[in-house]
């Protein structure tokens, strides 16, 4: 179990990257915030929780997990976490989206750390479930971590995936869906409800927990739990735009960009939360 310690020190964590990816975008004039922000607190529980075994200065370390984040979209999170790792120099983040550096809009293999391309939504699941099947045929011990938002849900591949994954019970597979009920321009529920999605998940054949995606206590507990014979879902429940007061929940912060005054809230709203 998290101690309090811990757990303080992933919620600063957690503050000082929001920062880091509200730079990005005010920079690039471009991003998609919302959805870094839901999902970020999961990143940190992942990466610095210990649950992850990885090597920012051997990417290709082959005992390392694996982590693939399909909803590639909120790739300035992961970028954001990366760079703090050491991946790459943190430089590159003032040149998130622009000509000459090496991040653009979505996730793609030439960033030291990124295991897939993804943001044409619906294809990290499939991904992951191959790289899991062939790390149980090599008797690898490395896991598999897949992320993917609640919207991304209604593509079929994804539930493909499950029935792949459950078909051969790929126990080193872990599936994270960032359950912030939001889309581009919707509500997941009033568009295309997914509910009760965890007991979709459960007749697809996985084990499934169901957690509030912004307690580290609760990630990282259900992260430590002993895996079974089958693959394991796990139902974040998350609000879009996390940590920043205006835009909890509101549905433009899928894509916007922060005017001035807006900005400022964010700044100083966050770096209070840096300094608690």
């Amino acid at each position: 179990m998290a101690e309090l310690n811990q757990i303080n020190m992933l919620a600063q964590k957690s503050a000082s990257l929001r920062l880091a990816v509200l730079e990005m975008v005010a920079v690039a004039k471009k991003g998609h915030i919302g959805g870094a922000y839901s999902c970020i607190d999961i990143l940190v529980a992942l990466y610095y929780g210990g649950v992850l075994r990885f090597d920012p200065v051997n990417p290709s370390w082959p005992l390392r997990d694996r982590f693939i984040l399909s909803k590639g979209h909120s790739g300035a999170a992961l970028f954001a976490v990366l760079a703090d790792l050491g991946y790459f120099d943190s430089a590159e983040l003032t040149r998130y989206c622009c000509n000459g550096g090496i991040l653009g809009g979505h996730p793609d293999r030439k960033v030291p750390g990124i295991e897939a391309d993804t943001g044409s939504l619906g294809h990290g699941l499939g991904i992951g479930a191959g790289m899991a099947l062939a790390a149980k045929m090599d008797g690898a011990e490395g896991r598999v971590f897949v992320l993917v938002g609640d919207g991304e849900c209604n593509e079929g591949s994804v539930w493909e995936a499950l029935v792949f994954a459950a078909r051969h019970r790929l126990s080193n597979l872990t599936l994270i869906i960032d359950r912030n009920r939001q889309c581009v321009l919707d509500f997941t529920e009033e568009c295309a409800p997914l509910d009760p999605l965890a007991e979709r998940l459960a007749a697809f054949g996985w084990d499934v927990a169901e957690v509030d995606g912004h307690s580290f206590q609760e990630l990282l507990s259900t992260f430590e739990q002993k895996p079974s014979t089958r693959p394991r879902a796990i139902v974040a429940n998350t609000i879009k735009g996390k940590g920043v007061s205006y835009m909890e929940k509101v549905l433009k912060w899928h894509h916007s960009v922060p005017n001035v005054e807006e900005l400022a809230i964010a700044r100083a709203e966050l770096t209070a939360k840096t300094q608690a």
